[in-house]
C-alpha cells in the first residue's frame, strides 16, 4: 500500500511542478477560485490538504470526498475587504461504500462600480462577478487511500464583458491511522479560458498543495501544516517552500472546536507598512450539534483589513 502511495503521489508532483514550469510571467482570472475556504479551513490558514470528514474541503483537495460517508449540505459565505462577497455551497452523497459525489456553486461579487465617459462624468453603474459551478467524484485505490477529481465551468462577467473557462482540480489523500497521520497533495485550477475580455488569454490561478496532518497522543489537537501556491511565479526554486502554513485544532469535548493559523504566503505578499501588524494570522471556533455543524473564522490581512467566513453544514 504504501509503495502504490509514493509512486502515486510522485506522479502528482511530478505533473504539478510541469504546470508550474509552464505559467510563465502573466496575469491570471477568476481570482475567486483562490478564496474558496470553508470556515473551517480559513480558521486553520487553508493548511487542510490532509483533512478528512468534512466535505467542503473538496475545495483544497477532492479525494478528501471520499472520506465523507453521509449525505450533507454545507454553505460558506465570505465577507471580504470592501464591498467583495463570495460564497460557495456543496451538496455531497455517497454512490457506494468507498466512492462518492458532490456538486458544488461558486460566486463572488465584486460589487457596484461608477461608469464614466472619458471626461470623467458619471453616466451609470455596472457589476463584476466570478461564478463556478463543478462536479466532483471521489473513490478508494485501497482501504486508506482515495483520490478524488473535480471538473469546473467559469463565468466571468466585467460590464457588458463576458469570459469563460474550465478546469480541473485533483487530488489524493493517504491515511495511516496507526501514527494518526493523514498525508494530502493536491493540483487546483489546471485549466485554460474558453473566451476572454479583450482578445488576451490570461492563466488560471493554477495552485499546487502538499500537507500532512497528526492528531497528538494524549492530547485532543490536530496539527496541520502545508505548503501551498507551489505553482505561483517566484525568484528561485526555494522561495516557492515560503507559501506555507500551520495551524491547531483542538477539541473541546465533543461539540466545540477552537482553531488557530498562520499562513506566511498572506504575510508576504502583504504592504511592508502592514507586515508588523497580525497579517496571515486566523482563528476560528466550530460547533457540532448531532447533524448540525457551524464554524466561523476570522482572518487578518492587516490591521485595516480583516476577513469574515461562517460555514453551516446539515446532514441529511
Amino acid at each position: 500500500m504504501i509503495r502504490n502511495a509514493r509512486i502515486i503521489l510522485a506522479m502528482l508532483l511530478v505533473f504539478g511542478c510541469i504546470a508550474a514550469e509552464g505559467v510563465a510571467q502573466q496575469a491570471t482570472i477568476f481570482p475567486m477560485l483562490r478564496a474558496q475556504l470553508s470556515g473551517r479551513a480559513a480558521g486553520l490558514a487553508g493548511a487542510t490538504v490532509a483533512m478528512t470528514d468534512d466535505a467542503s474541503m473538496l475545495m483544497v483537495n477532492p479525494a478528501s470526498l471520499a472520506t465523507v460517508q453521509q449525505r450533507v449540505v454545507t454553505a460558506t459565505f465570505l465577507k471580504h475587504v470592501l464591498d467583495i462577497n463570495s460564497g460557495f455551497a456543496v451538496y455531497a452523497d455517497t454512490l457506494s461504500d468507498v466512492s462518492s459525489w458532490a456538486v458544488s456553486a461558486s460566486v463572488m461579487s465584486f460589487g457596484d462600480f461608477v461608469r464614466t465617459d472619458r471626461q470623467g462624468t458619471a453616466t451609470g453603474s455596472f457589476v463584476a462577478n466570478d461564478v463556478a459551478l463543478a462536479a466532483t467524484y471521489a473513490s478508494h485505490i485501497d482501504t486508506l487511500i482515495t483520490y478524488g477529481v473535480t471538473a469546473k465551468l467559469l463565468y466571468s462577467t466585467l460590464d457588458n464583458m463576458q469570459s469563460t473557462a474550465v478546469a480541473v482540480d485533483a487530488g489524493i489523500l493517504i491515511q495511516i491511522p496507526r501514527s494518526r497521520t493523514n498525508v494530502g497533495l493536491s493540483i487546483l485550477n489546471a485549466g485554460t479560458q474558453l473566451s476572454t475580455y479583450d482578445g488576451v488569454t490570461d492563466r488560471l490561478p493554477l495552485d499546487v498543495r502538499i500537507g500532512v496532518n497528526h492528531r497528538l497522543k494524549g492530547l485532543p489537537l490536530l496539527v496541520q501544516a502545508s505548503i501551498n501556491h507551489l505553482a505561483d511565479d517566484v525568484d528561485s526554486f526555494g522561495d516557492r517552500f515560503l507559501n506555507f502554513s500551520v495551524a491547531g485544532e483542538l477539541y473541546i469535548g465533543s461539540a466545540v472546536q477552537a482553531r488557530l493559523g498562520y499562513d506566511n504566503s498572506t504575510r508576504n505578499t502583504s504592504d511592508v507598512n502592514v507586515a508588523t501588524q497580525l497579517t496571515g494570522l486566523s482563528g476560528g471556533l466550530g460547533v457540532v450539534l448531532n447533524d448540525l455543524r457551524f464554524d466561523y473564522a476570522l482572518g487578518s490581512m492587516g490591521s485595516a483589513a480583516l476577513l469574515h467566513r461562517l460555514t453551516a453544514q446539515i446532514t441529511l
